[in-house]
């Protein structure tokens, strides 16, 4: 997400992190380039015009002027200003109130309202362990209450029963009153949307905020929509009393413009951002680690969160010493390659590790993403489990076996059996340089990804199976991935 307002502003702190004393003008000419990046990525102009101005102010300034690292200095006025236009703090639900606490949901059609609904209760059961009850509200769309009900069977959530032929407001009556007879701790409402903002949306909107006296009114918005997603929260804004925003389809936002603009124009937080199709992915907006991540220094916080939620402390141990013990088979390779899918892939995980925006670029250019770890995984799954445990067995007509079974080419199969061979040759290193601390000690120097899976230059190599080296080559790997989870993890989790 925000990729190409990222690189732009990446390359105006190159110039001038690479120059010692800045003068003012050098500053301004700075600053001039950061606003035309930030109208590039659809940033309202009112809000681009603010947040230059006041960057500008403290950047002038002779602390920074007479720094020893004024690039440096202007890179963090920067960071700090744009935590503060997202935000500044993270804000919470506001649900601890007499329950049912309610929650409604707002917004236009297509802007993905029904789907958070269900993200967002998913989350309440799971993380906050809240009794959820969904209810949808959209009477005007074909199938939508049907729709809220598939999902919440998905997901464990109780859904309102659907009675043909009531309105809105009678809906949330119903709901609000179920809500409070069976004892569920927040009543979420999805109303109805429509294509664009009218008076008779708002009116339906004001009469059942007025039936459920909602303790929140989330409006979500798309926010590949860019300007017009500012505009409709300018037009929900003016009419309903909104609490905060939920943005969705984050995670294929390159330009950012409707995150920067959003708390500016609405005067509420963003509090949720929808970072895929999948009913777990929704993260809670930071706007300091987003701020961080748009100016390329990474967010190691929400990348161990993110791997302490998805990966099991059990399994990671267990790998961890058979690591430790210079002991790694194929099943161990699949493992590892497994959790950084469930991490969200090595674009993901290289936006979180500082200092990798470039590697992340050098990815793509070579080919490599996602579909890598796939391929990958396809060729173990299509070995037996002897073959697995013991990859020595693997001759010449296995190989040709194994590479049909996963669709690719033999070569494939070779380059994924020098890959593990190097990683297993780094294993029986570590057992000699003392176990499991010596595995820390490696993976907390930034032995990372980029040594393990491509050798240092090696890799996966052409075809379908491009060179992962680039990973290695571009600053070191991404330090304390797969095998330095496991411990610390386990600091992690004690903590």
């Amino acid at each position: 997400m925000f990729d190409s307002l990222s690189d732009r502003l990446g390359g105006v702190f190159d110039k001038l992190r690479g120059r010692g004393a800045l003068s003012e003008a050098d500053v301004r000419a700075a600053m001039r380039e950061v606003r035309i990046a930030l109208l590039e990525a659809d940033v309202a102009l009112p809000v681009a015009r603010e947040f230059v101005d006041k960057a500008t102010d403290r950047a002038v300034g002779a602390d920074v002027l007479r720094s020893v690292t004024p690039g440096q200095m202007v890179v963090k006025i920067v960071s700090d200003t744009l935590t503060e236009t997202l935000g500044a703090d993270a804000s919470d639900l506001l649900i601890d109130v007499t329950p049912p606490a309610v929650v409604m949901m707002v917004g236009l059609q297509g802007s993905g309202k029904t789907t958070t609904t269900a993200k967002l209760a998913k989350r309440l059961r799971e993380k906050d362990r809240k009794k959820v009850l969904m209810a949808s509200l959209d009477v005007n769309r074909p199938a939508a209450q049907e729709q809220l009900a598939v999902l919440g069977g998905q997901i464990d959530v109780a859904t309102l029963p659907i009675v043909a032929g009531q309105q809105p407001v009678e809906i949330a009556r119903r709901a609000l009153q179920s809500a409070k007879l069976q004892g569920f701790d927040v009543l979420m409402l999805d109303t109805a949307g429509r294509l664009h903002v009218d008076q008779a949306l708002m009116d339906e909107m004001k009469a059942v905020a007025d039936v459920a006296n909602p303790a929140e009114i989330l409006l979500v918005v798309d926010s590949l929509t860019g300007q017009d997603a500012v505009n409709v929260a300018r037009s929900f804004t003016e009419q309903v009393p909104l609490t905060g925003v939920i943005l969705t389809r984050m995670d294929g936002d390159a330009r950012g413009g409707a995150a920067l603009s959003m708390r500016a124009v609405t005067g509420q937080p963003i509090k949720f951002a929808g970072v895929g199709e999948k009913l777990d992915a929704l993260e809670p907006f930071r706007p300091a680690r987003v701020a961080q991540r748009i100016l390329g220094m990474g967010d190691v916080v929400s990348l161990v969160e993110k791997a302490a939620e998805t990966i099991q402390a059990e399994d990671a141990e267990k790998l961890a010493k058979r690591m430790a013990a210079g002991k790694f088979d194929l099943n161990d390779l699949r493992t590892q390659l497994q959790q950084m899918q469930k991490m969200g892939g090595l674009g993901m995980l290289a936006g979180m590790i500082p200092g990798l925006k470039k590697a992340q670029a050098q990815m793509a250019a070579a080919g490599v993403g996602d579909k890598t770890l796939i391929h990958l995984d396809a060729l173990i799954g299509s070995m037996t489990q002897k073959e697995r445990d013991h990859p020595e067995l693997l001759n010449a007509k296995r190989k040709i076996r194994v590479a049909k079974g996963a669709g690719l080419q033999v070569q494939d199969v070779n380059k994924l059996l020098k890959m593990h061979k190097d990683m297993e040759t780094t294993m029986k290193k570590l057992k000699k340089m003392g176990g499991l601390k010596g595995l820390a000690k490696m993976f907390g120097g930034g032995g990372g990804l980029g040594g393990l899976l491509g050798g240092g230059a090696g890799g996966l190599g052409g075809g379908d199976m491009p060179d992962l080296g680039a990973l290695g080559g571009a600053g070191g790997g991404l330090p304390g991935l797969p095998g330095g989870m496991p411990p610390r993890f386990q600091n992690f989790r004690k903590k």
